[in-house]
């Protein structure tokens, strides 16, 4: 990728990866917060809410924490794709390559298991 045998372009490759992370991290919140925001809505004021409301924000909102998930696991395989054309001087030595991409699986895993409990919930 760079002929230039620096580490600062291992770490521009990181910094963005963990831009991906902050950025999947919100599209999940931001998704649960409307899923949730529906059963406030249908708590709050039971006459004026109907039922195509509520099913309106639940699937906005799995379809954001997915989107969530998703970004996760497309930005840590760039990463690992980007990780592959470097050079092994280009990376600090003893520097754990592997940690942000653990970090990147574990938050997918998490929305993935959000959607599965919003979907729990909904049945029970």
């Amino acid at each position: 990728m760079s002929d230039l045998n620096d580490p600062r372009v291992f770490f521009a490759a990181e910094r963005t990866l963990l831009a991906w992370n902050r950025t999947s991290l919100a599209l999940m919140a931001f998704g649960f917060m409307i899923e949730r925001f529906g059963l406030f809505v249908q708590i709050m004021m039971p006459k004026l809410s109907n039922n195509l409301e509520r099913n309106f924000s639940f699937w906005v909102g799995i379809a954001f924490v997915l989107l969530g998930a998703y970004v996760a696991l497309a930005s840590t395989q760039q990463y690992r794709l980007v990780l592959k054309t470097l050079k092994p001087v280009e990376i600090p030595e003893g520097y754990r390559t592997a940690t942000g991409i653990i970090t990147n699986l574990i938050v997918s895993f998490l929305g993935i298991a959000l959607i599965i409990y919003l979907f729990i919930r909904r049945l029970g």
